[in-house]
């Protein structure tokens, strides 16, 4: 329900002419509604609080009745400042929003103060509510308790006791990560691969591992016992979802180790074998950052039109002999699927393309000769796949905002910055699906083929010849995809 509030005084109806009339007509006009209800308080002085309508008001405010107020200004709410400030604060906390209707009160010198004040009061609760929670937090580890349950594989939460207890199964998981990695030298791949074979559910209750669950887990100091609080400096990141910016954005960083609060809880790995671990997974970042890296022209475009994999280059042996291919097959741990075998030689599939891309290299009007028909398929389940997931955000967001509702023993600060994940989950969800549809909609004869031949001429104009880096750009001027189906076809998509 919509309300309405005005009022004058005696004297000012005397003294000033202070219109009531006019203040209901201006409140109603704003309001653009007919379903709203009047609170009036005729020939009272704003001094006092205790008014018939303001006092039925704030009652209706508190019993959940009133969704929305129209004021003409906050002196009709109170001729004191503070007053004025308490009531408005009143029915905000019950999330009824108040319009004040002269828009120049908020440029005057009274409405600039009314509105810092109000800014500055809310600023100075929201900082006592955090340092009392952080205080709490901070008291607890020192009581050598756990402050939060971060859900770490191999431990289950004693709510009571506060503290992590082993889980017998899942630490038995932990150690043969462990074994197999430090004393049988197995990859984290295939160990991720093994225990998605075996049907071991991850902590979430996921069926499938991924290579970087596996990592986690060999970089968690806390299996040896050594468990940190008061490690992480989240201050401020709750601004974030006001910011689209990612420059703009505060990142979680560490504390100085001066301040992280030390926990024993159960042990689950010898240091000695953790710290072997440690140093292997150095050695393995020093290998991948000195490997060189092969250069394939079509590295990025390729997709298998059989299983709708990508395809991507790499280095294989026949015959003794090394060769360069391209394949559709993902043998990481948790592909969604592995690929139908399809291996075509890198030098065919790369001279195959050059050569019908060098034609519009040459002449660029050529791409009107193209059909403009093109086959959105993995386009349309994309964008499936975005609305299912923004569907499952907004979902997660109404449970976390309930739980809110009814609980009082929850981690408030917790609690926000789960909702905050999934409404930034959900934006990125559907700017992807933005782009997906635009993609879908877009219409090739809508090309400006200037532009390309300018940019064509910018890169032929570099080199004496054409080099393979200025192949591989020419290539991606032009081409949006190429589908490979079998070892013998291919459809190239230009843009």
């Amino acid at each position: 329900m919509i309300a309405l509030y005005g009022r004058v005084s005696t004297e000012e109806q005397a003294t000033k002419g202070y219109s009531l009339r006019n203040q209901i007509e201006e409140c109603r006009r704003k309001a653009n509604t007919k379903e709203i209800v009047e609170y009036v308080d005729d020939g009272y002085s704003g001094e006092f609080l205790e008014r018939p309508a303001l006092t039925k008001l704030r009652e209706d405010v508190k019993g959940n009745r009133i969704t929305k107020v129209y004021c003409y200004d906050p002196d009709r709410l109170s001729r004191k400042l503070m007053n004025a400030l308490i009531i408005d604060d009143e029915f905000r906390s019950k999330g009824v929003d108040i319009i004040y209707i002269n828009g120049e009160y908020a440029d005057s010198p009274e409405g600039k103060l009314f509105y810092s004040l109000r800014g500055a009061i809310s600023e100075f609760e929201k900082a006592k509510i955090t340092e009392r929670m952080s205080s709490g937090r901070k008291r607890k580890a020192q009581e050598g308790k756990i402050v939060k349950n971060h859900k770490m594989y191999g431990y289950d939460y004693d709510k009571e006791k506060a503290m992590y207890v082993i889980n017998e199964h899942e630490a038995s998981v932990v150690k043969m990560i462990f074994h197999k990695f430090v004393v049988e030298q197995i990859g984290m791949n295939s160990i991720a691969k093994e225990l998605t074979a075996k049907g071991v559910k991850t902590k979430t209750g996921k069926d499938v591992w991924h290579r970087q669950v596996v990592r986690q887990i060999l970089m968690n100091e806390s299996y040896t016992g050594d468990y940190y609080q008061n490690k992480w400096n989240t201050e401020g990141m709750i601004r974030n979802k006001y910011t689209d910016n990612p420059d703009n954005k505060i990142k979680m960083r560490h504390r100085d180790k001066s301040e992280w609060i030390p926990i024993s809880i159960p042990q689950i790995i010898e240091r000695t074998q953790y710290e072997e671990a440690a140093e292997l997974l150095k050695q393995s970042r020093r290998r991948y950052a000195k490997a060189a890296v092969n250069q394939y022209l079509l590295s990025g475009l390729l997709r298998c039109g059989t299983c709708g994999n990508t395809m991507v280059g790499t280095k294989t042996t026949w015959w003794g002999k090394p060769h360069f291919i391209y394949t559709d097959r993902k043998s990481h741990a948790g592909a969604k699927h592995p690929g139908c075998v399809l291996d075509i030689k890198m030098e065919k599939l790369d001279e195959e393309v050059w050569k019908d891309v060098e034609q519009l290299v040459y002449n660029p009007d050529l791409l009107f000769k193209y059909d403009n028909t093109k086959d959105v398929s993995m386009e349309l389940k994309q964008a499936e796949k975005l609305k299912e997931d923004i569907k499952k955000a907004e979902k997660g967001r109404k449970k976390l905002y309930s739980l809110f509702a009814i609980s009082d023993d929850l981690d408030e600060e917790e609690l926000k910055k789960e909702i905050v994940d999934l409404q930034d989950k959900q934006r990125k969800a559907e700017e992807r699906l933005m782009e997906v549809e635009k993609e879908i909609n877009k219409n090739k004869n809508d090309r400006d083929i200037d532009s390309i031949k300018e940019t064509i001429n910018e890169l032929m104009s570099k080199e004496d010849r054409i080099t393979f880096d200025v192949k591989k750009s020419l290539i991606r001027v032009l081409v949006k995809e190429v589908i490979v189906e079998g070892k013998e076809k291919i459809n190239i998509n230009y843009f």
